[in-house]
């Protein structure tokens, strides 16, 4: 397994907005002293997130470290124009000498599609159409288009180039097949959000996804998922790590995006027993981890600190780094990333 740190910014108070956004440098480049295979920041438009601009964020990062790779988890496409996508992110791989990879998606929250002046209705049209031209401005030159949602190019090389020759473009799923089959018909990756409800739900989008790999004529072998966690708060004692993640489970479930999801678990304790919050003492997650991994077979797990205070998600990260992440590397072993 390859691990990586996620990132929404996201901002309760307890600071400046300044020293939240700060925090996601020092964070990133504790994560790569850590061990930690990946660093990511989502991207949000609207309270309680500062992650509008994840490039900016990324190219501060990419300055402050020298391995880690980085992460967008995930670029909002539907949103957003694809030649404006591939120019920023060409420019944070090049700033980073090739360790950018993209995950794209319609994003989990509704409120960016008034935002931008789109409807919310036709999400699924715009994710399809903008991927498919970012692609092609990412792996070609001189490309020649015309679509439905954007003016046409004509003969468009988009600068800069990125730094590798055709980055990995993950596909971010959370609630339909719609991502899942379009992950598997260009034949990339699919990282699961794996944040919100119960197993079952995500592990049937993961085998729609590894069935149609195949069903577009693919080796089983070559289909690659990450997956996410509904929070991360590992400590020496169960009750200890319960105790500590509570006051942040109780924040989460107040936020919209929480509401939109309309999760099942409505305690932190059915959070713990039936969703992927890992939570717990170091075996607990461990445990967890891995039965995940036999419905999934995921090569990478991603976690998140979010909402904890800096300190504190110091004492935890160190503590996964130290006790889980060493054991489930050698337990189930990834070819991703070399």
């Amino acid at each position: 397994m390859k691990f990586a740190l996620f990132s929404l910014v996201a901002h309760y108070g307890g600071g400046s907005q300044h020293e939240r956004l700060r925090r996601v440098i020092d964070e990133a480049v504790f994560a790569e002293e850590l061990g930690f295979d990946a660093y990511g920041v989502g991207e949000r438009h609207g309270e309680p997130f500062l992650s509008s601009a994840p490039p900016v964020l990324l190219a501060a990062v990419a300055e402050r470290t020298a391995r880690v790779r980085l992460l967008t988890t995930l670029t909002v496409i539907s949103v957003l124009d694809p030649v404006r996508v591939a120019e920023d992110y060409a420019t944070v791989d090049q700033l980073s000498g090739g360790r950018l990879e993209l995950m794209i998606g319609k994003g989990n929250d509704p409120r960016h599609f008034p935002l931008f002046g789109l409807e919310e209705a036709r999400q699924w049209e715009y994710q399809e159409e903008k991927f498919e031209l970012l692609r092609r401005l990412w792996y070609e030159e001189g490309v020649t288009w015309s679509g439905r949602f954007r003016p046409p190019l004509d003969a468009v090389t988009t600068q800069p180039r990125p730094f590798t020759p055709r980055p990995r473009i993950w596909h971010g799923s959370a609630s339909s097949t719609e991502s899942t089959e379009l992950a598997a018909k260009w034949g990339d990756p699919l990282f699961t959000a794996n944040g919100f409800h119960p197993k079952r739900k995500y592990a049937e989008l993961i085998d729609h996804y590894r069935r149609r790999w195949v069903e577009y004529g693919r080796d089983p072998a070559d289909a690659l998922v990450g997956s996410g966690a509904g929070g991360l708060y590992v400590a020496k004692t169960s009750q200890e790590a319960v105790d500590g993640f509570r006051p942040h489970f109780e924040a989460l479930v107040k936020t919209p995006a929480y509401q939109h999801n309309r999760s099942e678990f409505t305690t932190l304790e059915e959070k713990i027993a039936g969703g992927s919050a890992l939570v717990g003492s170091p075996q607990q997650v461990i445990d967890k981890i891995a039965d995940y991994h036999a419905s999934f077979g995921h090569q990478v797990q991603a976690v998140s600190v979010d909402g904890l205070g800096a300190g504190e998600a110091r004492d935890v990260l160190e503590l996964f780094a130290a006790e889980v992440m060493p054991v489930v590397r050698r337990e189930l072993p990834s070819a991703v990333w070399g």
